[in-house]
């Protein structure tokens, strides 16, 4: 459970919103108290189905994002899908299990880093009770198992053989989540939560069976849904559940997401469902179980003007802001365009959930985590809806500030004057700023003609357009520094003293 000063300091609403807004004086002490400021934003990603992690394209986009936020877990659909083969029945009707792909997408992740949030998905067509696919473009099959004692035994087969491959003390500090989104159209039992229950307890019993310390969770819904419900049906059933897991989108909606009529905005969206996760679990009979967030983003469609723009790096930041305190962990998704739920990808920026577009160029989004992840490890406490203040453990002050607009408004600048007490009154201020000038390719693949398919050449120079901008090197003037950001605009503001930032 979170304390009430970490709640305290999840405030929701975000500036800027409106008319051009005034200037801010943004107050930081850096004597003040601070509370831990775990980052959980950056420990996981999501991404393109398992099969595609066997491409040098997705290793390639893997190994860079994971050098801007050391990210620690990946999550997947489709491990169980026919194209990895891991499921299978001979003449006489009998399984067969092979382990040959699963093994090489588990090591291409673990030599890169990285660790598998394992989502047990989707059904193999030899053991599913109907053929009818879901209509993303590779058709997995969203449907129940003709037998769930088979189930249970292959989830089971697939826990037992990574612990005899990796070892037990690695695959523990996996995670293995049944399913994904049971309560849309990914799960075609019927009556849809119950089934999905007798899959999860078949699924969980699996997990456990091949190691007691291994962790099951869900119900990896959409939409923040069924979360007091798999707590309690666990608790009466004495299911294993040691975690629990769902997703939301900034554009979904409060009917949806909070059985409400209110009109939420994408700043908010997201913290809203947080929250109520949050509050849900703390009131149950399992207040201790981690909450993750196994996807979120600012849409759940294809927006160029979201996931391609500027308009990520305040988004992000300010989610970051309202959160802080109520998740485990949240698993942004993408981290690649690498990515082919709507088919082969035709064009680089169509508004896909990746940081990184296709032919390996950063999104705003990529730089926007890159600055995010330098900030420090301790929160100081302001009272301004556009900035988060933290402390590196050397001592130094790394705060982040940003001009928020919603994507469909042009928005105007913004000036801050930041007024830092606790540190010399000239002490150096690096700043670096991503905007629709800096650290954002989009505006030259325009003037380039927008161009489907770049030629090298190009692909090169808007590689070379999205590069993180140069670090700019200012001073406090009597303890303050004012800075203009352009709307879309999220800065990362480093202060050290002499002494090393102490």
């Amino acid at each position: 459970m979170v304390g009430s000063a970490a709640v305290a300091l999840c405030l929701s609403g975000a500036a800027g919103q409106g008319a051009a807004p005034a200037p801010e004086t943004i107050r930081i002490d850096k004597g003040a108290p601070s509370r831990p400021f775990p980052h959980f934003w950056e420990q996981m990603f999501g991404s393109g189905r398992a099969i595609l992690s066997l491409r040098e394209s997705y290793r390639e986009d893997l190994r860079a994002t994971h050098r801007i936020t050391n990210f620690r877990y990946v999550r997947f659909h489709g491990i169980l899908n026919d194209e990895v083969g891991v499921y299978s029945t001979d003449a006489q009707g009998r399984a067969v299990y092979n382990f040959s792909y699963i093994d090489e997408i588990f090591d291409g992740l673990l030599a890169n880093g990285v660790k598998p949030f394992v989502e047990l998905s989707f059904m193999p067509k030899a053991l599913a009770a109907s053929q009818t696919p879901h209509a993303f473009w590779y058709k997995p099959l969203p449907n129940p198992p003709s037998d769930y004692g088979r189930w249970s035994e292959l989830v089971y087969q697939v826990a037992h053989h990574a612990e005899e491959r990796y070892g037990s003390a690695e695959v523990r500090q996996w995670y293995f989540e049944v399913w994904n989104e049971p309560n849309i159209d990914f799960w075609t039992g019927q009556p849809r939560q119950a089934s999905y229950f007798e899959l999860y307890d078949a699924a969980a019993r699996g997990v456990k069976r091949a190691d007691s310390k291994l962790r099951v969770g869900g119900p990896a819904t959409a939409q923040a849904a069924w979360i007091p419900d798999l707590i309690a049906h666990c608790r009466k059933g004495h299911v294993p559940l040691d975690f629990v897991s769902t997703h939301v989108y900034g554009n979904d909606t409060a009917e949806n997401v909070l059985g409400t009529g209110e009109t939420i905005p994408r700043s908010d969206m997201v913290a809203r469902a947080v929250r109520k996760v949050h509050d849900e679990v703390a009131e149950s009979a399992r207040p201790d179980l981690p909450i993750f967030w196994s996807e979120y983003n600012a849409s759940y469609m294809n927006e160029p003007d979201v996931e391609d723009a500027p308009f990520m790096g305040p988004w992000l930041a300010n989610n970051i802001r309202q959160c802080d305190g109520l998740a485990t962990s949240m698993s942004y998704w993408a981290f690649s365009d690498v990515f082919e739920e709507q088919g082969v990808v035709k064009t680089p920026f169509y508004g896909g959930y990746g940081l990184i577009a296709a032919g390996h160029i950063p999104k705003p989004a990529f730089n926007a985590f890159a600055l995010l992840h330098n900030l420090g490890t301790a929160r100081i406490a302001i009272s301004s809806t556009s900035a988060l203040a933290t402390k590196k453990p050397d001592g130094a002050l790394a705060i982040a500030v940003w001009n928020y607009w919603a994507p469909e408004e042009e928005g105007s600048p913004r000036e801050y004057r930041i007024q830092v007490g606790g540190v010399p009154a000239d002490a150096p201020v690096n700043v670096r700023i991503v905007d629709a000038d800096n650290g954002s390719p989009v505006a030259l693949w325009k003037k380039l003609g927008s161009p489907s398919w770049p030629t090298r050449d190009q692909q090169r120079q808007l590689i070379r357009a999205a590069a993180m901008p140069a670090v700019e090197t200012k001073a406090l003037s009597n303890g303050a520094l004012t800075l203009t950001l352009a709307p879309h605009a999220l800065a990362l503001l480093e202060i050290r003293s002499a002494q090393g930032g102490r």
